[in-house]
């Protein structure tokens, strides 16, 4: 008896619904069931769970919260954006990236021109920081993260020396590059092999231009004062400018240069041409304007004697081979040889670096595009 008073949800004590209310409640019940309501309500158990939401409201309140994630994503674009806009404008009006004279200055910091070998261009101060404003109003800051901050720090990391104080970019630094200061062939495997390939041509077309280099009588036409006693140079392309007057005498590598996938032809870091080092000369310690590029040195006279150190590694050149120099770190050029051995001959073409993408060359092409 007492136990069906259980079920029936009587207490033993008498007071009816007691001991199953809570339950009852739970479930929707009235407080009082026995065995006969059990299948209805298993079957109510069973039914799918109904939002507590009509689906209208839901879809009203899913629109709502998409929308409020858009405002606060558009805002921080915004916010980003102008922080970005300030700071480059704080670089242009202190000075940002500018140049000096030639060679290493007082502070140990080399200027653009200051590599020694085919000219660079641009030393107008904050120009960097103008110019890639402009490019950015004209098309986006998409993939122009490491521009922007070469632009804000300047050159070098951080906007001070560069690795181990051995590279010191005069112009532009673009950060997470990897800095070795002879980079791989592989890196620009088509370039070299095309250039190396090219090797006899290029020969001839120095044998057509070439002198006696003995500084007696006056230059050429087309070559160029020399950098330093017993350094002459004959550029095709100088600071992204196409020379006409000294295409025509040299088909070969006119050639060769067209074929080219790296070659920075639009841009005022990229030179090409001919490099003369007589016996006895030297070219100390100078860096390149920036670590964007490689320059890619083709040998075609190496005498014995001749040596290339870069950030404190020495490498010589070789007859009908290429060598990839990162010239932003600090270089000596030297050749020890005796004056019968003759001078060392080299063609010497700018290459992007190979970790430079896509977006960023097309970037610093419009900064440092050549004047008209």
């Amino acid at each position: 008896r007492g136990k069906w008073e259980m079920w029936r949800g009587n207490s033993p004590g008498g007071n009816p619904g007691a001991a199953t209310e809570g339950t009852g409640g739970e479930l929707g019940g009235q407080g009082n069931w026995g065995l006969e309501d059990a299948p209805g309500l298993l079957a109510r158990a069973s039914l799918p769970i109904v939002p507590a939401w009509p689906s209208p409201l839901a879809s009203s309140a899913l629109t709502l919260l998409l929308g409020a994630l858009t405002s606060l994503f558009l805002w921080y674009c915004y916010r980003l954006g102008s922080q970005d806009m300030q700071a480059l404008e704080a670089g242009g009006r202190a000075g940002g990236v500018s140049g000096g004279p030639r060679g290493c200055s007082e502070t140990g910091r080399p200027s653009p021109g200051s590599s020694g070998e085919p000219g660079e261009g641009l030393r107008t101060e904050g120009l960097v920081s103008r110019r890639l404003r402009a490019y950015a109003r004209r098309y986006s800051w998409a993939g122009m993260g490491r521009v922007r901050r070469a632009a804000q720090g300047g050159p070098g990391p951080g906007g001070g020396p560069g690795v181990l104080g051995i590279q010191r970019p005069g112009l532009l630094f673009l950060p997470d590059l990897p800095s070795v200061p002879f980079v791989p062939r592989d890196a620009q495997r088509h370039d070299v092999e095309l250039l190396e390939s090219s090797f006899p041509a290029i020969l001839r077309d120095f044998g057509a231009v070439s002198w006696d280099f003995s500084g007696t009588t006056p230059l050429p036409r087309g070559w160029s004062p020399p950098l330093a006693p017993g350094c002459y140079q004959l550029l095709l392309y100088q600071a992204g400018r196409c020379q006409p007057s000294n295409w025509g005498r040299c088909p070969g590598a006119y050639r060769a240069l067209r074929g080219l996938r790296s070659f920075m032809s639009a841009n005022t870091f990229g030179n090409a041409g001919f490099s003369v080092l007589l016996p006895g000369a030297r070219l100390e310690g100078r860096c390149g304007p920036t670590n964007a590029r490689v320059r890619c040195h083709l040998g075609l006279k190496i005498p014995p004697g001749c040596e290339l150190v870069v950030g404190g590694e020495p490498q010589c050149w070789a007859e009908g081979h290429c060598l990839l120099v990162d010239d932003s770190f600090l270089h000596t050029v030297a050749h020890n040889g005796s004056p019968e051995d003759g001078p060392r001959v080299v063609f010497i073409v700018d290459l992007w670096h190979p970790n430079v993408a896509g977006a960023e060359r097309q970037a610093l092409d419009f900064v440092f595009a050549p004047d008209p």
